[in-house]
């Protein structure tokens, strides 16, 4: 930067968050298409993925052929993809000003594997201390669905490869909800609940309007 130019403000984070077939997909692509219209540049990525690092990381993780995976090297796993995505492309983008909307974050894991699994929301909060060294996202959106609903999308939708953690119990699903459902009210400044048992049309603009606040 030469002298005296002014600095380039940070960009926003911004997460979305819920449990399988939540609609995270479709909102992320109606919510980017906003910030361009907005004249706002914008970048999409995915936990865990994003990076070759990372996304070889995620084959592992999500491979339908590791059901014996340890609840402890799972939260590890996506702990170290999670560092690697962070440290390579969301703070570099965030610092060049662009505004970054990343499918899951910490919020994932401290439902999945603190909560469902059982390992302790505050262990697994711990964990991801070390990796993310204190980054948090501005803002979190959170698709509240019941999981029956949500898998029977997945099943629906016969374009949509099927990971091991969709073949996982209706009982830890549940448990994931109920994760999620602790998760945000221990940080009711960060993440807003939608209900995405709502249309997807009313999904995208009540999160567009939460946005567009923020962003404000």
């Amino acid at each position: 930067m030469t002298e005296g130019a002014a600095a380039v403000p940070r960009g926003m984070f911004i997460t979305i968050e819920g449990g399988e077939g939540s609609g995270k997909t479709t909102l992320i692509a109606s919510l980017t298409e906003k910030l361009k219209q907005a004249g706002r540049e914008a970048m999409i990525t995915r936990e865990p993925g994003g990076i070759p690092i990372a996304e070889a990381i995620r084959s592992v993780l999500l491979s339908r052929e590791n059901t014996a995976m340890d609840a402890r090297t799972e939260a590890l796993l996506y702990a170290a993809a999670r560092r690697q995505h962070l440290a390579e492309k969301v703070i570099p983008a965030l610092e060049r000003g662009t505004t970054v909307i990343c499918d899951r974050f910490v919020d994932s894991s401290l439902a999945y594997q603190g909560y469902a699994r059982g390992l302790g929301i505050e262990e697994v909060a711990e964990i991801n201390r070390f990796a993310t060294d204190g980054w948090e996202p501005d803002l979190t959106l959170y698709l509240d669905m019941d999981p029956e609903a949500g898998l029977a999308r997945i099943s629906a939708n016969g374009s949509r490869e099927v990971n091991r953690l969709d073949v996982e119990s209706l009982a830890f699903h549940r448990r994931v909800r109920e994760g999620y459902q602790l998760v945000a009210a221990r940080s009711p400044e960060r993440i807003v609940t939608i209900d995405a048992m709502h249309p997807a049309d009313a999904v995208a603009k009540e999160a567009w309007e939460i946005v567009a606040a923020k962003l404000s």
